[in-house]
C-alpha cells in the first residue's frame, strides 16, 4: 500500500481507448440519476473509462467510518485503512487486491472531504491515473448536488438515530470545510446526534471570509431554535450587504423580537483574505485564539466584554464594538465553545485550554490539514470524556494562507 503521484504521461493506445459517445450518455444520465442509482452509475462510468469497477464511500457524520453507497458492503475505518489514508490526507493511494489494483481516490467538494472512490484496475499508468481523478471529481460533484435533497444519502452517513434538536439545527449548517487558495475554514460539532445549543457558520464572499460560532442558553429544542434564528438573521444581513456591526445588530434584533427570553453567546469574524485584516465582535463568548508560528499569542484577540446576543435593551448596546487586527501569512484563528475546555475525565480533571491548543499546534506541525486537525481533536475530546459529553462542543478553525506566502 503506497501513496501515489501521477505516473509518467502515456499516450492512449488501443487498450486505453474511450467511447466518447458512451461516456457522454453516462454524464447526461448522471444529471437526472437518483442518489440510490449512483453506485451502478459509477460502475458503468468506470467501465467506459477502461476500469473494472468503481465504489463510492462517504464519510459518516463523526468522520470515523467510510460507508459504502452499495448497501451490501461493509464500512471501512477512517483511521486504519488505505481508504481512510486517502480520506485523511486527500491523496490517492494504491493497494493490491485479487490480482489487480485498487486506487483509492479522495472525493472532495472544494475544500470539503466527502469520502473516497475505490477504482479497481488491472494496471495503472498516467492515462488511468488522470481518468480516475476525473471520475472522482465527477462523482464528488454529483454527490454534492444530490445530497441537498436526498434523505437516503443523509441516512447512509448516520450510524445512530438523530435527536430532533440536532436534526433541526443541522439543516441550517454549512459544509464542515470551505475555502479558497487564500484561506480555509473548518469546523466540528459534538455530540453529533444530540447537539442543541451550539452552531457554526462560515461563508466566502469574493475575497472575504465570514465565520461565526454560537452557544445558546440551554440544551433543548428551544436552544436549537435560538441558534437557528441567529444564523438565519446573520445570513440575511450578510447577504444584504451589511457590515459586521450590522450583522450582529440584526441577530440582536431578531432574537429580541422572536425569542425575547432567549440569548446566545458568540463570536463573529470577517477576514479580508487579500490583506489579512481581521475584524471581529465578541458577544459574551470565550475569546478567539490566535496561533502564529506554532504558538498561541496570549491575549492577542481578547476584547472588552460585551453582552450576549439577544439580550433585551438596555443590556444590549446600540452598536456593537468591532475590533481589528492584521494577520500574518499562516496564522490560524480558533473559535470554540466552553464545552471543549470543560470536558472532564473520570477524575474530574478538565481537558483544559492548554491541552486544547497544544493538540492543535502539534497536529498542525506534523503536517495535518486543518480539517484533519479538528477531526483528530474532537475525537480526543470525546475519548477524554469517554464519549459522554456533558455540554455541546464546537470548534471552528480558520487559516489565512495568501497565494504569495
Amino acid at each position: 500500500m503506497i501513496p501515489v503521484s501521477d505516473p509518467p504521461h502515456a499516450s492512449s493506445g488501443s487498450d486505453t481507448a474511450v467511447d466518447e459517445n458512451r461516456l457522454e450518455e453516462l454524464v447526461i444520465e448522471a444529471q437526472s440519476a437518483l442518489p440510490v442509482e449512483l453506485p451502478a452509475l459509477a460502475n458503468r462510468c468506470a467501465s467506459s473509462l477502461g476500469f473494472d469497477t468503481a465504489l463510492i464511500y462517504l464519510v459518516d457524520l463523526q468522520q470515523r467510518l467510510l460507508i459504502p453507497l452499495d448497501e451490501a458492503l461493509d464500512p471501512l475505518p477512517v483511521d486504519r485503512s488505505s481508504a481512510g489514508w486517502a480520506y485523511r490526507t486527500v491523496s490517492p493511494r494504491v493497494a493490491e487486491a485479487d490480482g489487480g489494483l485498487v486506487l483509492w481516490m479522495p472525493l472532495v467538494d472544494g475544500a470539503e472531504r466527502l469520502g473516497v472512490l475505490a477504482v479497481r484496475t488491472a494496471s495503472l499508468d498516467g492515462v488511468r491515473m488522470r481518468r480516475s481523478r476525473m471520475l472522482a471529481h465527477l462523482f464528488a460533484m454529483l454527490i454534492t448536488s444530490k445530497r441537498a435533497y436526498s434523505d437516503w444519502l443523509a441516512a447512509r452517513t448516520r450510524t445512530t438515530t438523530m435527536q430532533l434538536p440536532a436534526e433541526m439545527l443541522r439543516a441550517f449548517l454549512p459544509p464542515r470545510t470551505i475555502g479558497s487558495s487564500r484561506c480555509v475554514s473548518t469546523a466540528v460539532m459534538e455530540p453529533a446526534y444530540d447537539i442543541a445549543g451550539d452552531a457554526f457558520d462560515h461563508s466566502v464572499v469574493k475575497n472575504i471570509l465570514h465565520t461565526m460560532i454560537l452557544d445558546a442558553m440551554g440544551h433543548d429544542l428551544t436552544a436549537g431554535l435560538t441558534t437557528s434564528v441567529a444564523m438565519a438573521a446573520a445570513r440575511n444581513a450578510r447577504r444584504g450587504g451589511g457590515d459586521l456591526a450590522d450583522v450582529v445588530g440584526s441577530v440582536d434584533q431578531a432574537l429580541a423580537e422572536w425569542l425575547p427570553d432567549h440569548f446566545c453567546t458568540g463570536v463573529l469574524c470577517r477576514l479580508d483574505a487579500e490583506t489579512g485584516v481581521l475584524r471581529w465582535v465578541n458577544c459574551g463568548h470565550p475569546p478567539p485564539l490566535l496561533i502564529r508560528a506554532e504558538r498561541v499569542l496570549t491575549g492577542a484577540l481578547d476584547s472588552p466584554p460585551q453582552p450576549p446576543i439577544g439580550l433585551a435593551v438596555p443590556l444590549a448596546p446600540a452598536a456593537r464594538q468591532v475590533h481589528e487586527t492584521t494577520l500574518e501569512p499562516g496564522d490560524c484563528v480558533l473559535l470554540y465553545t466552553d464545552g471543549v475546555v470543560e470536558a472532564r475525565d473520570t477524575d474530574g480533571a478538565e481537558f483544559g485550554l492548554d491541552r486544547f491548543t497544544d493538540f492543535i499546534i502539534r497536529s498542525s506541525a506534523a503536517g495535518q490539514r486543518p480539517a484533519e486537525v479538528l477531526r483528530l481533536l474532537i475525537h480526543a475530546v470525546l475519548d477524554y470524556q469517554r464519549d459522554q459529553l456533558h455540554d455541546d462542543v464546537t470548534i471552528l478553525l480558520f487559516e489565512w494562507r495568501p497565494q504569495y506566502w
